[in-house]
């Protein structure tokens, strides 16, 4: 069976989910405490569990944190199988292989149907292996059946692509050997033209910074310093020369008017009130549709950028987002 188009309708209501998962994971948390205990002054240390792996099995006890808790930061894929589904075999390992190679930009959940009986139902499943996606909080079929490989890729691409552009969902650092071999090497010098951009940035120099920040960009797309240096450069430029007093009287007189409730955003973020200017926007999508909704929707992302998609307000603001766009 074909992969089906990916869409935000259709989405499995979690919320009967975690309740029904609360009872057995607390036994099961219990149950843990109890072997580390056990376990105390034995060999070894166990490995850092805040450091997410790509690959995880999942159970109705793990649920909410490993699915629901670490969608706000990373797409997690749910491949739903059983030991004697012979299709499973063949989608499984091709499902860890392309989520290794996304390298963090999204994760895979492997759910036993036979032990998680619950998960099952919940989810709708009409028969397996059955592939679905949280996002966000939110979740959605991705496909059914074994599939080819390239249809599989370009059902992730679409997945990866919706996270980043809806809400700003980058990806998490992983657990990998590779990775922790690449921490353990000694760290290049720092590059001058990035440097500059962070001097002119500390010198109040927010138009160089910007230009400046824009050519590190331009020849390393995924430098992340430079995009968060950029991002706090653009804001500061932005509310630059306003009027305070004036974008907060207009903004508390045309709440529908979206160019008055960024200005006022910004603002809010400028000033240290984050919670205001990501509460601000998401009150702005929910009351506009169109390009004006869009508008809202794209500038909260890029404050995300600001804030940093860690921050526990901006995990918070992206739960609220995807209530108000579904």
């Amino acid at each position: 069976m074909q992969p089906r188009n990916m869409s935000m309708s259709g989405v499995v209501d979690l919320a009967a989910v975690k309740a029904a998962g609360e009872a057995k994971q607390k036994a099961e948390e219990a149950r843990a405490r109890a072997r580390a205990a056990g376990q105390q002054g034995g060999a070894g240390a166990a490995p850092d569990a805040s450091v997410p792996s790509l690959v995880t099995d999942v159970d109705e006890a793990d649920f909410e944190r490993e699915v629901l808790q670490r969608s706000t930061e990373v797409p997690v894929v749910i491949d739903f199988w059983a030991e004697w589904c012979e299709p499973c075999k063949q989608l499984g390992p091709l499902l860890e292989r392309l989520v290794r190679e996304y390298a963090g930009r999204l994760v895979l959940a492997k759910i036993d149907v036979d032990r998680n009986q619950m998960l099952f139902q919940q989810f709708g499943v009409q028969g397996i292996p059955a592939v679905f996606a949280v996002v966000a909080g939110q979740a959605l079929p991705l496909f059914q059946g074994a599939a080819p490989e390239q249809q599989v890729r370009e059902v992730l691409d679409q997945l990866v692509q919706v996270a980043e552009q809806r809400f700003g969902l980058t990806g998490v650092s992983v657990a990998d050997g590779a990775d922790e071999e690449r921490a353990a090497e000694p760290r290049e010098p720092e590059d001058p033209a990035l440097a500059a951009a962070h001097s002119a940035l500390d010198a109040g120099d927010l138009g160089g910074a910007v230009q400046a920040y824009r050519n590190v960009l331009a020849g390393d797309p995924g430098n992340t310093e430079a995009k968060l240096g950029l991002s706090q450069a653009e804001l500061l430029q932005r509310v630059q020369g306003l009027d305070a007093a004036r974008v907060r009287k207009e903004a508390a007189d045309a709440p529908a008017d979206v160019r008055a409730q960024i200005r006022a955003a910004d603002l809010d973020l400028v000033g240290g009130h984050v919670e205001d200017a990501f509460g601000r926007l998401v009150e702005a999508v929910r009351r506009t549709a169109g390009e004006d909704r869009d508008a809202a929707r794209v500038h909260l992302l890029e404050l995300f950028e600001v804030v940093g998609a860690e921050d526990p307000r901006v995990v918070a603001a992206r739960g609220a987002l995807a209530r108000v766009l579904f």
